[in-house]
């Protein structure tokens, strides 16, 4: 066999490696742009007064940004450029669609205050972000809400609510959880982290009936399922700082009466 039909024979054998190697590696990049991609479109329906569609396609930014951190761990594709890609895509998608969205749906009446408000949760989402690219590397729980958690939460109640009910100071009470959505995000009370969700130990198959039964929830009764995930998991950071506060006075309260 002469050389050059070596060199072919070689390149047929190695050839689709190659090109599945880096479809593999484009692969979540794909879901970080189709990420951003939910993010503008957020935005121009906000803009053109659909509410609804906006809150549709941030749920779907935020299923996109798991799915994309997932792939790239799975396949083993993570690089320096895919986070920073995806930090990028997450401030336009989480920071300022949310921001804008939460201004125009249901705060925009109390003018500047309002601007002031939604400016608040771009900045410190922003500043989640930053903090979590220094500490990705060493990451065991979130040090805050999750960007996404906090979009999540802005979609889910817009999607719940469709349009902001006629109640007194609803604006008022709007901007206030804002704040408090926004403080959370730069808080350092933990959250669990997805990331340690894995359906191949333990008691996988009661997992995948979780989250078949979740699945069919979001199909069928959207509205309350997606309100209920998204208020149980911003809530359950600062319950779980409170339970341990409450354990660790109730530890020592009982180490001081045994002294006695």
């Amino acid at each position: 066999m002469s050389r050059d039909s070596l060199e072919s024979e070689v390149r047929k054998v190695f050839w689709p490696r190659r090109r599945l190697r880096r479809s593999i590696y484009v692969l979540p990049s794909l879901f970080t742009v189709g990420n951003l991609f939910c993010g503008y479109y957020a935005l121009t329906s906000t803009l053109a007064g659909n509410y609804e569609a906006a809150a549709i396609a941030l749920g779907i930014a935020v299923v996109l940004d798991g799915l994309d951190g997932r792939v790239a761990r799975m396949a083993n594709a993570t690089s320096d450029f895919g986070l920073q890609l995806d930090s990028l895509a997450d401030v336009v998608s989480f920071g300022i669609a949310p921001a804008i969205l939460l201004y125009s749906w249901g705060m925009a009446e109390l003018g500047e205050f309002a601007q002031f408000s939604a400016f608040l949760f771009l900045i410190c989402g922003a500043m989640r972000l930053a903090r979590f690219n220094v500490q990705a590397s060493k990451l065991k729980s979130f040090a805050g809400l999750p960007i996404p958690a906090a979009a999540g939460l802005v979609a889910a109640t817009v999607h719940f609510l469709q349009t902001p009910p006629d109640w007194p100071y609803f604006d008022a009470i709007l901007a206030a959880c804002t704040y408090m959505v926004s403080l959370l995000m730069i808080s350092t009370i933990r959250y669990p982290s997805l990331k340690k969700l894995e359906l191949g130990k333990g008691k996988s198959h009661l997992m995948v009936v979780v989250l078949a039964l979740l699945i069919a929830g979001v199909i069928w009764y959207s509205r309350p399922v997606l309100l209920t995930i998204a208020y149980s998991y911003a809530l359950s950071g600062p319950l779980m700082k409170l339970y341990q506060i409450v354990r660790h006075r109730d530890f020592h309260a009982k180490a001081h009466r045994t002294q006695r």
